[in-house]
């Protein structure tokens, strides 16, 4: 049985600076787009992206932030050792 959902990737770091030098030489966003087989809202993005902060590198985020702190985590652990045999 064949998987039809496409895998998606974001453009490597070589990728991403050649897909800006394409666009500061003046081609559209959407030429770029289908030179390099992405959707043209990837390339759009990275353009602003790119105008706005001057780089052209993902962010990453970790998600939610943490619900404890590392000493709440501490204090945890601590009572998990006294009270071993109470459930959460």
């Amino acid at each position: 049985m064949a998987n039809n959902q496409s895998v998606r990737r974001h453009p490597d770091a070589f990728k991403r600076g050649r897909i800006i030098g394409k666009l500061e030489e003046g081609s559209s966003v959407t030429s770029v787009a289908a030179e390099f087989g992405i959707a043209h809202s990837i390339v759009s993005r990275l353009w602003r992206q790119f105008q706005t902060t001057g780089t052209a590198i993902w962010g990453f985020s970790s998600g939610l932030p943490r619900g404890t702190t590392p000493t709440e985590d501490r204090y945890i652990a601590l009572q998990a050792r006294r009270n071993r045999r109470q459930t959460a």
